[in-house]
């Protein structure tokens, strides 16, 4: 599935799973709302390709400041639920594009190709 920069994609399928990279489409003020629209997004990806959260496997998520993490945690353990949905997830502080906070890069079970 094309994403919105020329030669990339958001989300591909190969063999069973789903690579996913989401970003906040709107580049909400702030982390929490970055990290709210981000995770929308994704949710919006992953059923694109016929999956869900439940089926994650691996996360990597991208702050342009790692100080955001404990903010950003709040948000993304209110999203993710129970245990048995944690996927394998590493934080990075990075540079991203200008206005953004957050990018979030994740692989899951697809059960569409």
């Amino acid at each position: 599935m094309p994403g919105e920069a020329i030669g990339r994609c958001s989300a591909v399928q190969a063999g069973g799973l789903a690579y996913i990279v989401a970003t906040d489409p709107f580049c909400a003020d702030g982390i929490a709302a970055q990290t709210a629209n981000t995770l929308e997004e994704l949710d919006r990806l992953l059923r694109e390709v016929g999956s869900d959260k439940t089926q994650l496997l691996q996360a990597t998520v991208y702050l342009s400041d790692i100080a955001f993490k404990p903010e950003m945690d709040v948000e993304w353990n209110d999203w993710i639920g129970p245990e048995a949905n944690w996927p394998q997830r590493a934080c990075v502080g990075v540079a991203l594009d200008p206005g953004y906070l957050i990018e979030v890069v994740v692989t899951a079970r697809s059960v569409e190709e």
